[in-house]
């Protein structure tokens, strides 16, 4: 990135520092500034075009929106060789930038080094804790005081593996963990692939109850396909929306619940095929008063394709009912200029 683009993304994040009302900490900038490695303005979906990213999740903190994703090795692969995470951030969905890599599947000596599949990030007690997955080795965790890292194994050892995943035989079921904390303050975690299963976390975040222990979430009602992967939990409105990939090639689908263990009934697929990729990824979120869907696709021509991945957003809107409505996808995406 050019010096100059550094600088004025340097002078932009001190603009954002005084308009939050806190003390100007040129260390606190300076240390920002040494940790961005690249910055660009989007032109629409996919987002990010100078590499391949996949399984986006996103966590919105002081008014910045961080998007943690997977990076897919190059264009035109046969198979998944994803060797680190990485960590995107903007404050206006048009300006983005690139933090230095966070997180790198080798960082877990116990799981498979070119594994950085799904994840997600969420923040307790001023620490910002990293569920990962790594194909067969099972569900970790890092740790970071910081929300673009860099973060560490937490436990040297994975939280949950497939002996935790009761019910289902294939090796890949321990995958895809996502987190929230309830108003009530207790943190649950779902993961799973051909099932979804849950537990509660405990005060540490880097164990579970295991008087609750682990249960398999209950989705009820005829599903269009069966549940694949890739669960996602958000409450609102004082109902608890889990959606997740159905079928293969994946779309997603989504179920509502009155508790975060369930039973949830199934409403519908509200996304549907992602371009030329196998696999559909989702994250929700709320900005600034707008909800998002990010996700990904094979967008990226000419060597975008299942295993070359490129994050997009659009916007999601939910009916008068609470239900959410079916997510256009857009090559236009929503940056200002659009």
């Amino acid at each position: 990135m050019k010096k100059s683009t550094i600088n004025l993304l340097f002078s932009a994040l001190a603009i954002n520092f005084y308009i939050q009302g806190q003390e100007l900490n040129i260390k606190t900038l300076q240390d920002q500034k040494s940790k961005i490695t690249y910055e660009w303005k989007a032109t629409g979906n996919p987002v990010v075009t100078h590499k391949y990213t996949a399984d986006a999740a996103a966590l919105v903190h002081n008014d910045t929106l961080f998007i943690y994703t997977g990076e897919d090795f190059k264009g035109g692969q046969n198979g998944y060789n994803i060797l680190n995470w990485c960590v995107f951030a903007t404050t206006d969905m048009e300006h983005f930038w690139e933090y230095k890599i966070p997180l790198k599947a080798s960082d877990f000596s116990w799981g498979k080094q070119n594994a950085a599949w799904a994840s997600q990030v969420i923040e307790r007690n001023g620490k910002f804790y990293w569920y990962t997955s790594s194909e067969t080795t099972g569900i970790g965790v890092a740790v970071s005081d910081k929300p673009e890292g860099p973060y560490k194994d937490a436990i040297g050892k994975p939280l949950f593996t497939n002996e935790d995943s009761f019910g289902k035989e294939h090796g890949w079921r321990t995958i895809d963990p996502t987190v929230f904390i309830d108003d009530d303050n207790q943190a649950w975690i779902y993961w799973g692939n051909g099932a979804c299963w849950v537990a509660k976390l405990n005060e540490d975040m880097i164990s579970y109850d295991k008087d609750y222990g682990i249960k398999m979430v209950d989705i009820q009602g005829e599903m269009d396909f069966p549940f694949t992967e890739a669960p996602w939990i958000q409450k609102r409105n004082g109902y608890y929306l889990l959606s997740f990939a159905v079928g293969f090639p994946e779309r997603i689908a989504y179920a509502i619940g009155n508790r975060p263990e369930g039973p949830y009934t199934y409403k519908g697929v509200i996304n549907e095929i992602a371009g030329n990729s196998n696999t559909n990824h989702q994250a929700i979120i709320n900005f600034k008063g707008q909800d998002y869907f990010i996700y990904h696709n094979g967008g990226i021509q000419t060597d975008g394709g299942s295993f070359s991945r490129s994050i997009c957003i659009d916007k999601l809107e939910y009916n008068g009912d609470g239900t959410i409505k079916p997510i256009i996808m857009t090559t236009k995406g929503v940056s200002k200029k659009n």
